[in-house]
């Protein structure tokens, strides 16, 4: 094979590599996904026994999460990426963090929806709030990844910016929760589980957001951590 012809393969090789890459962050996101769903109806439907089946999963989230970041390591020693590439790799292990993160907030989600459970305590009408919260980060969850797999960024600085309406819905919500524990102290436990899981929601969608920064990085080069978010904007759109 001459010099020309080896370059290439390498060249094939590593597009390879780095393609693999991206679809395993894909899957662990998709795993992280149904962890999220099965943690909110859990605590939406006091179900012991779907609450239990997303504890015992989460060590998949992390078994993806120690794999991916073993390749990103080989990739790095191996291949030295540079530019783009460099970049890609940077925002996959920042990326597979997060989302490791955030299988450990659905997991929180899936204990307190077990406490209730074993406390014989229904998921009231009056945490409806929660619901809507949940439904909110699944959202920016489900949009994240899908603006990660196509790269886009407009997507990306969407769900950055929908982490400041998830913010608020939280703060209100707490102020309900606390509102009722001051009307019942007697179910001042069960509220507590609520409140933390919905400590755990609201978490989640920091780190949605967190991966949407990364997305932005990876396309534009660009670290708006701690920036003002219009301000971004208008460098990146002008």
């Amino acid at each position: 094979m001459d010099t020309n012809s080896t370059s290439q393969h390498i060249s094939h090789k590593f597009d390879e590599e780095m393609e693999s890459l991206r679809n395993q962050v894909l899957k662990m996101g998709g795993l992280v996904e149904q962890q999220i769903n099965g943690a909110i109806e859990a605590l939406q439907n006091t179900n012991a026994p779907g609450a239990e089946k997303i504890i015992l999963n989460d060590h998949k989230v992390n078994t993806l999460e120690v794999n991916i970041d073993e390749a990103c390591i080989q990739i790095l020693a191996r291949r030295q990426p540079a530019a783009t590439d460099l970049r890609m790799v940077v925002a996959v292990i920042k990326t597979i963090t997060d989302l490791e993160r955030i299988g450990d907030e659905a997991e929180k989600i899936a204990k307190m929806a077990l406490s209730l459970a074993e406390d014989d305590a229904g998921f009231s009408s009056r945490y409806a709030g929660i619901k809507h919260l949940g439904a909110q980060v699944k959202c920016m969850v489900h949009d994240v990844l899908d603006a990660y797999a196509r790269l886009d960024v407009d997507a990306a600085i969407k769900v950055v910016r929908d982490d400041e309406d998830a913010d608020r819905e939280y703060q209100d919500l707490i102020r309900m929760l606390i509102t009722f524990i001051m009307e019942d102290p007697r179910r001042t436990s069960e509220v507590l589980d609520v409140i933390w899981a919905a400590r755990a929601l609201e978490r989640i969608g920091d780190h949605a957001k967190n991966i949407g920064e990364y997305v932005i990085y990876l396309v534009k080069g660009k670290d708006i951590r701690h920036l003002d978010l219009d301000e971004v904007e208008k460098n990146i759109f002008s």
